[in-house]
């Protein structure tokens, strides 16, 4: 077996070039060599879905939704298990084969497109390297070519992410999956430019705007738009569930299936907005939020005496300690966890629900404290009136978006500092996991507004833009003249395609941190820099004085 791999996609890959012995993230080189071999077989399975849309034929949803699901399994920190892969390689050469047949024989094939895989966990490890397999198998590839390809697969697996969370609620979009089969194709092909990537990158920054919005309205379809909301962060006596990751429609059903068996349920991580939603505040054991963000997850859950649920991206190496409590459901898997499959379009979450009563839970209630959260775009925006004359009365000098992914590198508190060093008479915006690095904190209030307000997960990006457009309407003015600063921190490839989104959007001077990707030459950032001013953090005071004066 090849024990070789590659690996450069998260912002904390080994030495900020690239994950060669075992991901920072735990993948070892065997998970990374099947989902190496599982995105070349879908790039040459879009390569025969785009002949065929070109043709004018549509590709049926299932197609789409399991395309997505592959690109969505390969994110960092999502599936880790083998046997999964397998079973994902097997079921994509089966759909290659029915469309290599509807499409039938092609002259100008790239290299590649026609690749069945063999369908044993042995014989694909053992898959030799060729051309397009791994990031790095093409020797003669211009380097600013394949950065910009792996941004726009890394912005792929990132939309993918939440085109997933939408149709999992039945917002289901035909153009986003057909622009995945478009961009996922484009990539075998040899004969694509700098200028040519540039633009399909632009194009799924566009795409993402319009999933974003797709999710958003799935969202708060299903339970109603987030409302402001004081959440418990301290924990009640009794058995109790902490649900992770980011999927409201497992929750939802999770929620369902324990009302009324004296189970407390706690969000964690990016689930934290959750506790915003009418329609999952209603149940009265969703009682608050347990612990912080995603890294932090093994000394959280060490020995927690109830059982986790992981819903979606996020999940980190499970220790013994609480390897027999956790579960894993969708997209999510490890070897030797316990999987809650999806059987005739539901999930049956009885043995989380029997694991968390055996368990029996806290044996004492904490002091109780709350937070505020719940500010997303409908709650902010009822408000438009206030925030501008604040503004134009000078209690609001500037407004700060703080937020992203979050991670475990040093460097991070920068986020946490800049936070602190906030002046009063500004406002933050924060979502996404980075919110932990500040969201406990009070810095006290402007006229009906926390100074802090969580906008919700990483695909509120949506809310927190749309907040900028309306007010960018309101001052009557572009959205780059409003007092108003993005300050992001990155991780994977959800904050890849928010990224590409923001560009699209003409949005400039956003602050990016710690580090830069690692598969950004620095051409490609120089580009980024000409016509976005994207910028490196310094330190919270220098890019403090910067942005204010």
């Amino acid at each position: 077996m090849d024990n070789e791999m590659f690996c450069y996609q998260c912002e904390q890959t080994a030495g900020s070039k690239g994950c060669t012995r075992v991901g920072v993230c735990s993948k070892d080189p065997n998970v990374a060599k099947m989902q190496d071999v599982l995105i070349f077989l879908v790039k040459g399975l879009s390569f025969y879905a785009t002949k065929l849309i070109n043709k004018g034929q549509e590709m049926p949803r299932e197609l789409g939704e399991f395309l997505t699901e592959c690109v969505f399994a390969t994110l960092t920190n999502v599936n880790f298990s083998p046997e999964r892969f397998v079973g994902y390689i097997r079921k994509t050469n089966a759909y290659k084969k029915e469309l290599m047949e509807q499409v039938g024989p092609i002259d100008d094939l790239p290299e590649g497109a026609d690749y069945i895989a063999p369908e044993t966990k042995g014989e694909i490890l053992n898959i030799p390297h060729m051309k397009n397999l791994g990031v790095m198998d093409d020797d003669e590839l211009d380097m600013d070519v394949r950065s910009l390809r792996e941004f726009l697969i890394y912005g792929i697996k990132g939309m993918g992410a939440y085109f997933h969370h939408a149709y999992v609620l039945n917002q289901y979009d035909q153009e986003v999956a057909n622009f995945m089969f478009k961009a996922l194709a484009a990539t075998l092909d040899p004969k694509m430019t700098v200028e040519d990537y540039f633009d399909l990158n632009m194009e799924l920054g566009k795409t993402n705007f319009k999933c974003m919005e797709l999710l958003d309205a799935a969202n708060t379809g299903a339970f109603g738009n987030p409302e402001p909301t004081e959440m418990l962060i301290t924990h009640k006596k009794g058995p109790f569930i902490v649900v992770s990751g980011h999927d409201l429609n497992d929750l939802g059903a999770l929620l369902e299936q324990t009302e009324g068996k004296g189970i407390n349920i706690y969000t964690h991580g990016e689930m934290l907005p959750c506790n915003a939603y009418p329609g999952l505040k209603k149940y009265k054991h969703l009682i608050g939020n347990f612990g912080g963000a995603w890294q932090d997850q093994q000394k959280e859950f060490d020995n927690l005496p109830g059982a986790i649920l992981m819903t979606s991206n996020c999940l980190m190496k499970p220790r013994g300690s609480y390897k027999d409590r956790l579960f894993t459901s969708s997209i999510v898997g490890w070897p030797d966890v316990t999987h809650i499959p999806t059987v005739n379009g539901h999930k049956d979450f009885t043995p989380v629900i029997e694991k968390a009563l055996e368990l029996e839970g806290f044996v004492k209630d904490e002091p109780e404290h709350r937070i505020p959260m719940g500010f997303a775009h409908h709650a902010v925006l009822n408000h438009a009136g206030t925030i501008v004359d604040a503004v134009k009365g000078g209690q609001i000098r500037h407004f700060f978006l703080i937020g992203g992914c979050d991670g475990a590198r040093p460097g991070r508190n920068y986020f946490t500092e800049f936070a602190e060093q906030t002046p009063e008479d500004t406002i933050i915006l924060t979502l996404a996991c980075g919110k932990y690095r500040f969201n406990k904190m009070d810095l006290g209030s402007i006229g009906p507004f926390p100074r802090i307000l969580d906008v919700g997960q990483c695909n509120d990006a949506y809310s927190a833009i749309k907040i900028a457009l309306a007010l960018a309407e309101a001052f009557e003015c572009d959205v780059n003249e409003l007092p108003l600063s993005y300050i992001v921190s990155w991780y994977e490839q959800k904050a890849v395609a928010v990224l590409l989104t923001m560009l699209y959007l003409g949005l400039k001077d956003i602050y990016l941190g710690p580090t830069l990707p690692a598969f950004v030459t620095p051409n490609v950032l120089q580009v980024l820099v000409d016509k976005f001013n994207l910028q490196s953090i310094s330190t919270p005071e220098d890019d403090l004085q910067t942005i204010l004066g």
